[in-house]
């Protein structure tokens, strides 16, 4: 694709294709702006937002009258009303943030009343008998629980790539393995440098997630700093999936929401994540005598852990800062918008976010920048729909015609693999595949369809087979 319109200037360049950023690019599209997404990576979510624990969050511990707290109740709203028409799954869990000591308990009536103030109003405190009823696996020394009735487990790959998508099938644009090295404002008009090209636009708008300090600087000294915060997880064999009915959450520290024990999408059980402080903003390694303790915390929740197999493991980064807060403001005289520090929070808060900054938009460039800009009718919206992984609903090899099981694992036709490659967005590498397939996510990690994996793509992704960093 090659930049388009009058004197191939966009009207926004949004900086990385997290979920944050495919948001936004769905949000301003709809409204009819010209816009282009630069990623570094091969494929969207080739940062922070590839590993995350899926949950679609209330906001019910969000700090009070938080810019995150609006962001993520706006977007809890906005995917509810929208995931149906682009096929995006949801499993009604609840979540229970349960007390194993005296101290937790005697915490849990001020979580109560943090969550109604927070708007959460179906939130309650409920006993350790009750508790028990819901999950009876649980361990005995439970002593109690507050019971959130909104909170669901969705799809954490498919959501983004269907914001993206329907903003490509509007007219959007996206450039893979184009990091933004540099830039320049003048006239009116920024132009980024990347490997893939130079681009210029009206506005930009900075979603890089770890790298969103370091992109900051081409606007302004940043008034924050990204520190990694890794999390590792441990997922058990999908027959663990029956363990519990809802998501176990514990009460949280001031650090961190802690380990929780949770169903996922793809039918499987997931314990995590972990908390730690790296430096290292690209790779997030696993390590075994942190999983080890992991998964022993794990069976202390739920005991019947013990009986099941680890089918796989992994690690994802967060983009913290030295602020508590969301980092999202503009700079009006340089036509940019800084779209920083969304941590765990950010699957949920992506559209609420995509809201805000348009808002900004509104507030800040409307007049001077975009007064031509005409939204897209209602009635002319495009909804594209998304494969489903749902283990739950019927997948393609249950359907007519779906041919060669090309992963066994995980069940995924070569049908399915080759869809990808005619989707609105293509991936260009082999992480894209897998998030969007599940192929050679399975119990074997790919040892029994590799090899069929790299015959199909040879010469079909720009950056071969071998250069996927994300740890399984």
């Amino acid at each position: 694709m090659t930049p388009s319109g009058p004197k191939n200037i966009f009207d926004v360049i949004i900086i990385g294709g997290g979920v944050v950023g495919c948001g936004i690019m769905r949000k301003l599209t709809l409204q009819g702006y010209k816009a282009l997404l630069l990623e570094r990576g091969g494929d969207i979510l080739s940062g922070a937002s590839k590993a995350n624990s899926a949950i679609l969050h209330t906001g019910f511990d969000a700090p009070e009258a938080s810019l995150e707290h609006a962001c993520m109740q706006d977007g809890y709203k906005e995917f509810l009303s929208i995931r149906e028409k682009l096929g995006l799954p949801l499993i009604k869990t609840a979540a229970h943030v349960v007390a194993w000591t005296r101290e937790e308990l005697d915490k849990l009536p001020g979580i109560v009343a943090k969550a109604h103030k927070n708007k959460v109003l179906d939130v309650r405190q409920i006993s350790r008998e009750e508790l028990l009823l819901h999950e009876p696996n649980l361990s005995d020394k439970a002593l109690g629980a507050v019971h959130v009735p909104g909170e669901f487990v969705i799809d954490p790959w498919s959501s983004p790539l269907a914001y993206l998508s329907q903003a490509v099938a509007h007219g959007a644009e996206y450039r893979f393995h184009s990091q933004v090295t540099g830039g320049f404002f003048s006239n009116g008009l920024w132009t980024l440098q990347t490997p893939s090209g130079i681009y210029k636009a009206k506005l930009v708008i900075n979603s890089a997630g770890l790298y969103g300090d370091i992109v900051e600087r081409i606007c302004a000294k940043p008034p924050f700093t990204i520190h990694p915060r890794k999390g590792q997880f441990v997922v058990l064999d999908k027959k663990a999936n029956q363990l519990v009915n809802s998501i176990i959450l514990p009460v949280p520290s001031s650090i961190t929401k802690g380990v929780l024990v949770c169903r996922t999408i793809f039918g499987n059980l997931i314990v995590g994540p972990t908390a730690e402080e790296q430096d290292d903003r690209d790779r997030a390694m696993v390590d075994n005598e942190v999983l080890n303790d992991l998964l022993a915390k794990g069976k202390k929740l739920v005991p019947a852990l013990d009986r099941y197999e680890i089918t796989a493991t992994y690690a994802g980064l967060r983009t913290a800062t030295e602020h508590k807060g969301y980092q999202i403001f503009p700079t009006p005289g340089k036509n940019w918008i800084g779209v920083n520090g969304i941590r765990s929070t950010g699957l949920t808060a992506s559209l609420g976010i995509a809201n805000y900054v348009h808002t900004l938009i509104e507030d800040h460039f409307k007049t001077n920048l975009f007064a031509h800009v005409t939204p897209v009718a209602k009635e002319d919206i495009i909804w594209p729909v998304m494969p489903n992984l749902y283990e739950d609903a019927p997948r393609d090899y249950q359907q007519p015609g779906s041919g060669e099981i090309f992963c066994h694992c995980e069940m995924v036709t070569k049908r399915e693999v080759e869809a990808v490659f005619s989707s609105l967005v293509v991936p260009q590498d082999i992480g894209g595949i897998r998030r969007r397939t599940r192929a050679m996510m399975g119990r074997c990690n790919g040892f029994n369809c590799m090899q069929r994996m790299q015959q199909i793509t040879r010469g079909r992704i720009a950056n071969g087979f071998h250069n996927d960093k994300e740890k399984k």
